[in-house]
């Protein structure tokens, strides 16, 4: 299975930026699907996006799309997920999950789609 490694989290004044990075240990990220999602305190994981493995076509939640900007950097093995204008509805633990078939469009992603997973980071969006 495909460990995940998240970084990038911490804390972000409201209209602040964070950039939120995935790696992989011994496999090659171009080669997966990877979705982003996240967990606030009392609430359901959600999916916020994702980019595909066969085309780098993207998808976002309709509550992050024209702020979050998902990205992959292929000479470095990286995703990222570049968050500008943070809102303190962005506060949550943020995971990045991967699978090697799932397409990114129309809505979505989905974590049962998923397979592997990171461990998570903390976003934190507060004054």
């Amino acid at each position: 299975q495909l460990r995940l490694v998240e970084s990038g989290g911490g804390l972000a004044q409201p209209g602040g930026s964070l950039r939120l990075s995935c790696t992989a240990s011994g496999f090659t990220l171009n080669w997966y699907t990877i979705g982003w999602f996240r967990q606030a305190p009392g609430k359901e994981r959600e999916g916020v996006s994702c980019i595909s493995v066969s085309d780098d076509s993207t998808n976002y939640a309709d509550s992050v799309k024209g702020r979050f900007t998902v990205s992959r950097d292929n000479a470095k093995n990286m995703v990222y997920l570049q968050m500008d204008s943070l809102k303190p509805e962005d506060t949550a633990v943020y995971y990045c999950a991967a699978d090697p078939d799932y397409y990114c469009s129309g809505h979505g992603p989905y974590e049962v789609d998923f397979a592997s997973w990171g461990q998570g980071t903390q976003v934190t969006v507060s004054s």
